[in-house]
């Protein structure tokens, strides 16, 4: 799975099933303090005009996507009071709420009952045109039991870099680029795998990706080539607003 994809460019199969997401929306969001100390991480303003979590839910929205449930802890009842049953953007909304930090995969446990087959799952501070319709499709195509929307970074290492063996330098790089894959914090999941793990207890994304390929069960890449921050960063949550206007017919299409 090497082709790079981006809105509306992968064509898989259509899911029958209405697409549900979990949106982990319960962090508290230490990175971007103080701002955090009073507003919940997915409700931090982009450009002084949207939330992250209304941008989030319009392109859910746009993308097909019509159920949604929202995993709050950190000053949960604001993100309850925003954005209520979800009908102000056509999304159906109900609630998990965390009584203890449950990682990434954990919420989603605590709702399994009412999650379809196959399912998205993602962190509730991601800034990205990523087509979530298309993910999930492709996910459902795939066969695998996860499959996780990646995106390459690259890295100026600032430094000459010297690799050593047996005390003697064998080769000198100057200050390299280093590139690499990265997740993107969005994943689609098939509701089969998760059913060996206990309800309750906090699953990190990390956890169960090395789980699966200790086991053999391969997750699957989604390559994505779009536009993607991570907002929990303060660096990307600055970059954010900075282009957010410039951005805005990308993220938002049809929207002013």
């Amino acid at each position: 799975m090497t082709q790079l994809a981006s809105r509306n460019s992968v064509e898989c199969a259509v899911a029958t099933e209405i697409p549900h997401v979990v949106i982990v929306a319960g962090g508290k969001g230490v990175r971007l303090r103080p701002y955090t100390t009073v507003i919940p991480k997915p409700l931090v303003p982009i450009g002084d005009r949207y939330s992250i979590l209304e941008i989030v839910m319009l392109q859910l929205a746009a993308s097909g996507i019509k159920r949604a449930t929202l995993a709050i802890g950190h000053l949960g009842h604001l993100i309850r009071a925003y954005v209520g049953d979800g009908s102000q953007w056509g999304v159906e909304v109900d609630y998990a709420e965390e009584q203890s930090p449950l990682g990434t995969v954990g919420p989603a446990l605590m709702v399994l009952d009412r999650l379809p087959d196959h399912f998205l799952l993602m962190n509730g501070d991601v800034l990205t045109d990523l087509n979530y319709g298309d993910l999930l499709n492709f996910h459902i195509a795939s066969e695998a039991p996860l499959t996780v929307a990646t995106y390459e970074r690259t890295h100026q290492v600032d430094f000459g870099v010297l690799d050593i063996k047996d005390g003697h330098i064998t080769s000198f790089t100057e200050k390299p680029t280093l590139t690499y894959q990265v997740s993107m914090g969005v994943y689609a999941m098939s509701k089969s795998f998760l059913q060996g793990y206990a309800q309750g207890l906090p699953y990190g994304f990390d956890e169960v990706i090395c789980d699966l390929i200790g086991r053999g069960m391969l997750p699957a890449s989604y390559p994505f080539n779009g536009y993607w921050l991570d907002i929990g960063r303060p660096d990307d949550y600055d970059r954010a607003n900075a282009e957010f206007e410039v951005l805005l017919p990308r993220l938002l299409p049809g929207m002013r």
